[in-house]
């Protein structure tokens, strides 16, 4: 469902979905929470076929979320963009990370890596299923997770997918990405070496022959709830039933 200006409520539980009111009966209802200390700006990019959400992105301010419906089966993918400035009158602007062609509403246009990404598939024709995943797989720069969330959780596993710790701390030298001094972002193996050994294409494009790299298991090790190489699917890939679901950058740890 698009709105012109998102409607923001102030955080009043550590269980986001506690105090949200039911939706209208159909769709997903995901509340988004910025857990964080300074604003993001989600950004927020459909699969195909699927429709935009939000205009592709907006400005979520510290201690406060914002609450989307969605429609039945939608699928894509939702990052936060950090240290953005845009004009009020254009909406053209620039963001330290994850930025999607220099707009607010990133309409159709994924984040530039590295970025933290919540990817998911919120049921099929062929399954009711929904499948989720916290990827490191376009690098780092916030944490993040999702989780089912207050009434309503569902069966069928209902793993919590996340990386809830600062990898930009423990970032390899190689890898890591700087804004005037400050190290905002950390480069998946992929990204850096462009290789297809690391980036699992090419003669590497089956599970049998792309193997978890170096770099892929220090990730893994510090955020094991994580999706962290292209079939990452055993540890990474959640799956529920829940009817609520909350996407929270810089969970608790």
């Amino acid at each position: 469902m698009d709105r012109e200006e998102p409607i923001f409520v102030p955080i009043l539980s550590s269980e986001a979905g506690v105090v949200v009111r039911d939706g209208n009966g159909t769709g997903i209802q995901l509340i988004i929470v910025n857990n964080c200390k300074e604003s993001v700006w989600p950004g927020i990019l459909s699969n195909g076929g699927k429709p935009t959400i939000q205009g592709g992105g907006f400005h979520l301010p510290s201690g406060e979320q914002f609450v989307i419906q969605l429609p039945n089966h939608w699928a894509g993918r939702i990052w936060g963009r950090q240290g953005c400035c845009f004009d009020e009158t254009t909406g053209k602007g620039t963001c330290q990370t994850g930025d999607c062609g220099g707009q607010l509403k990133c309409k159709g246009t994924g984040g530039v890596p590295p970025a933290t990404l919540v990817e998911m598939t919120l049921g099929t024709s062929d399954s009711p299923l929904h499948y989720y995943d916290v990827s490191l797989v376009d690098g780092f720069n916030l944490p993040m997770s999702m989780k089912p969330a207050g009434v309503g959780g569902g069966g069928g596993g209902c793993g919590d997918a996340a990386c809830a710790a600062d990898l930009n701390g423990c970032c390899p030298s190689s890898l890591v990405v700087k804004h005037d001094g400050k190290v905002v972002g950390c480069k998946s193996a992929c990204l850096a070496t462009k290789s297809d050994k690391y980036c699992c294409t090419g003669e590497f494009a089956d599970p049998k022959s792309c193997k978890p790299t170096m770099f892929a298991r220090v990730f893994k090790s510090v955020c094991p709830r994580a999706y962290t190489y292209a079939y990452d699917d055993l540890t990474g890939l959640m799956s529920c039933l829940a009817n609520r679901y909350a996407i929270t950058f810089c969970p608790p740890p």
